[in-house]
């Protein structure tokens, strides 16, 4: 088994030390005791393949835009008998993902009127500036 520190787990995982420390202190990743005695290995925590694995599962399933305690139930449930609590999360996910594509088409087609109304010279202020003002 290969350990590495943790600048090595963050390099494996494609995110910076920072972001390891972060997902440790909402204990999405362990964090390993130090070797006791400062000569045995430099001191340094070691991290192991599985961390590796798990830190590219929170880096995944982020990019699937599920949040972080979302992630930490899914690293807590069972691969074997946690299926349907698993597919229960995913459901909630893509409802989610389902209503912003909605609202970002909406936003698109307003945005697309605006760009038009722009575009056909007519004289007096930029309709695409006009619609903004007094938006909050």
């Amino acid at each position: 088994m290969v350990t590495i520190t943790i600048a090595g787990l963050a390099r494996a995982g494609g995110v910076g030390v920072e972001t390891v420390r972060y997902y440790q202190r909402r204990g999405l990743l362990h964090e390993p005791e130090r070797p006791k005695g400062s000569a045995i290995r430099g001191g340094f925590r070691r991290y192991s393949d599985e961390d590796i694995r798990r830190l590219r599962f929170i880096r995944a399933a982020q990019a699937a835009g599920f949040s972080l305690d979302d992630i930490r139930e899914l690293l807590d449930l069972d691969a074997v008998s946690d299926r349907n609590r698993a597919r229960e999360i995913a459901r909630a996910r893509l409802d989610d993902l389902d209503r912003r594509i909605a609202e970002l088409k909406k936003a698109r087609g307003w945005l697309v009127e605006l760009e038009r109304d722009c575009a056909n010279g007519k004289p007096g202020p930029c309709p695409i500036l006009r619609a903004f003002e007094g938006k909050t």
